[in-house]
């Protein structure tokens, strides 16, 4: 598994991760919404933490500046 993430994309990921539960704990989305954003919001986490989008795999983006 070959990272494909750069810096910019996971901070950017951590920090949409972050106002999602934000808004989920203020109660600002509530419902099957809030359920499903933070569904979005934990595979932001995981792929931030692992520098691997299976997403990005699929459409060949690269966003890692760096060789590995």
């Amino acid at each position: 598994m070959k990272k494909n993430m750069g810096a910019l994309d996971k901070s950017l990921r951590v920090l949409i991760a972050i106002i999602i539960a934000l808004l989920y704990y203020l109660d600002v989305i509530e419902g099957t919404l809030a359920y499903v954003l933070m569904a979005i919001a934990i595979i932001f986490l995981i792929t931030s933490f692992i520098n691997f989008c299976p997403l990005y795999k699929i459409l060949g983006i690269n966003t890692n500046r760096r060789k590995s």
